[in-house]
């Protein structure tokens, strides 16, 4: 990725909504270089699609939290099924699968206390191959809303 590229990365992470001709007059470059370099980023895989963010407390979820969980035995077959369990429920939001003392965090929004009482007792723990459930509630969620390349010659 060059100048070019990290700088359309940026642009269309603080707003995938702006327009080729937008993006072209800001990059100062033809709109016909503009969409070329759109269309190789996409082709590439670096841009995966375009995304809503949304205000989780205005959808009735403003209570989120972070689901630390423990499974055994820990092979392929219980991993991909607890995997395919959770990323089913609606309260999940995002599923990190991990090495070391926890096999999976979840990152779950739900509408109060009461509801992640019962998301932890009634549903996420009735499954036998879950050991162990540590919860963590959320105060705050801040997410970095453009991330770019990483320079080598500048990391320390």
């Amino acid at each position: 990725m060059d100048e070019l590229d990290t700088a359309l990365l940026a642009m269309l992470q603080e707003d995938a909504k702006q327009t080729n001709k937008e993006l072209a007059r800001r990059l100062h470059i033809a709109q016909s270089t503009c969409l070329d370099r759109v269309r190789e980023l996409s082709r590439r895989g670096i841009v995966r699609g375009h995304h809503v963010d949304v205000d989780l407390k205005k959808i009735g979820r403003p209570v989120q939290a972070i689901v630390a969980v423990r499974l055994r035995p820990p092979d392929r077959a219980v991993i991909e099924s607890f995997h395919a369990f959770v990323t089913s429920l609606p309260e999940v939001l995002s599923v990190f699968v991990m090495s070391g003392s926890d096999d999976f965090l979840l990152h779950i929004a739900v509408a109060d206390n009461d509801h992640l009482s019962g998301f932890i007792l009634d549903r996420l723990t009735q499954r036998k191959e879950i050991v162990d459930v540590r919860t963590s509630v959320i105060f705050n969620h801040f997410r970095r809303t453009v991330v770019t390349p990483l320079d080598p010659d500048n990391e320390s």
